[in-house]
């Protein structure tokens, strides 16, 4: 199957000397902070190693969701659908965002409980969401011929087009006055009495006064060589797309064994919903008591995979450390484009289909994978360096940063320019898991 199309991003081509900001990684969450930077007037450079929103941020669901988040990430998510309702007035460019609704079914009396029991997380909010059930669970899952007694509706919630959000907010950001470039890595960050001084780039030297890393699945190794340790793993996911068909569901629904969303062009995206492969790498090791509890926690839908072939000899073999004069890991491998699982592709996509039978008369047209970054308590880390002033960090959405994107930019500016932030970031500081790597 032919793979993801991303839109034509006109990047920049100069090098600047100087910027007030350098932002590493062109993802939903760089982009997101260089368009909130640059809009309160600071100069800023982001460098992406490959192309806007290569990996992740264009291969993941496409939800835009409140729901059944940890209750940390709520007062920055109700900040981003505030932001999402703009943000193609914003940037002049189409998102694909629809507030559609999102809806987490339930098939036992247990799973039931554990939907309501979130729903007060909600209400103390004063933001909707109910308890769906009978006529009211069919009118928002037409065609339904599966097994749900109810389900947790969350109106505010919606889809948006993974393809299409990065690229608007990254345009955006270059009208706004930044400077993006792609297939431009940065190799290291550098200091000076103790701070921040500016960045190598595999282009040359920017001189500037703070670094925000950004970078997904590569923040770990990029920090790790500026001796910052942060716990990080990845976490592959599997999504297929489909062809057009008329009358299925309009709301993004997850239910036993799979998800879906409505897509732009008529088709669903879907993925099998509970199914997450984690492959055995050195960091596995290095960092497996600190994910223990998660890995406990998440055991029925984490699947661990071993391939000596793979991914553990393809980590094994690269760099922990080089100097800003050597050719980086980012220079080499420029997307992380991992095959899917046919698997859960299979697995997810009979499920649906057994679900919702209108969909046995469309196609799958494209299936994908994504590497997802992933803490060990599923929270992401927005937060300034305290070893080292001037670096900020903002990474491991652990595959909630699409929706929440815009607002972790916004927070992430925040704490670049000292400005009030848009929510506490306490729970989100990096110091919260130590300094052991």
């Amino acid at each position: 199957m032919p793979g993801l199309k991303l839109p034509y991003f006109q990047a920049d081509l100069a090098l600047p000397k100087r910027v007030d900001v350098v932002v590493v990684g062109g993802g939903i969450i760089g982009a997101s902070t260089a368009l909130e930077l640059a809009e309160r007037g600071h100069s800023v450079l982001l460098c992406e190693k490959g192309q806007i929103a290569g990996e992740q941020s264009s291969r993941n669901w496409g939800w835009v969701r409140i729901s059944q988040r940890d209750p940390q990430e709520l007062p920055l998510m109700r900040e981003a659908l505030r932001l999402w309702d703009r943000l193609e007035a914003r940037t002049g460019h189409p998102t694909g965002y629809r507030r559609s609704g999102i809806l987490f079914t339930a098939e036992r009396s247990r799973e039931e409980a554990e939907l309501e029991r979130w729903a007060p997380h909600l209400a103390a909010m004063d933001l909707p969401g109910q308890m769906l059930r009978g006529d009211f669970l069919r009118q928002v899952m037409p065609g339904y011929q599966g097994k749900a007694i109810s389900g947790y509706y969350t109106p505010l919630d919606g889809r948006a087009e993974p393809q299409l959000a990065t690229h608007a907010i990254a345009r955006a950001a270059q009208a706004a006055g930044a400077r993006v470039m792609t297939e431009c890595a940065v190799r290291a960050v550098e200091s000076e009495a103790g701070r921040i001084s500016g960045v190598m780039t595999e282009r040359g030297r920017v001189a500037c006064s703070a670094v925000v890393v950004a970078g997904g699945a590569w923040s770990r190794l990029f920090l790790g060589n500026a001796r910052i340790a942060l716990p990080q793993l990845k976490v592959l996911n599997s999504v297929l797309r489909t062809s057009p068909v008329q009358g299925g569901p309009d709301c993004a629904i997850w239910c036993n064994g799979f998800a879906l969303r409505k897509r732009q062009d008529g088709g669903y995206t879907i993925a099998s919903g509970s199914e997450n492969i984690v492959d055995i790498v050195p960091d596995s090791l290095r960092l497996g008591l600190k994910f223990l509890p998660r890995y406990l926690q998440e055991r029925r839908s984490i699947q661990f995979r071993f391939t000596g072939s793979g991914r553990w000899r393809e980590e094994a073999a690269q760099d922990r450390r080089w100097s800003a004069q050597q050719t980086s890991p980012f220079e080499t491998c420029r997307v992380l484009d991992p095959a899917p699982s046919q698997k859960a592709i299979k697995q997810g996509w009979d499920a649906a289909q057994r679900a919702f039978p209108i969909l046995q008369g469309c196609d799958v047209v494209q299936s994908w994978g994504g590497l997802i970054d992933v803490t060990p308590d599923a929270l992401p880390v927005i937060s300034q360096v305290d070893d080292l002033p001037g670096l900020f960090i903002s990474t491991g959405y652990s595959g909630h940063g699409f929706g929440i994107g815009p607002a972790a930019g916004r927070l992430t500016a925040d704490l670049v320019t000292g400005d009030a932030p848009i929510v506490d970031p306490h729970g989100f500081r990096l110091s919260r898991f130590g300094k052991k790597k």
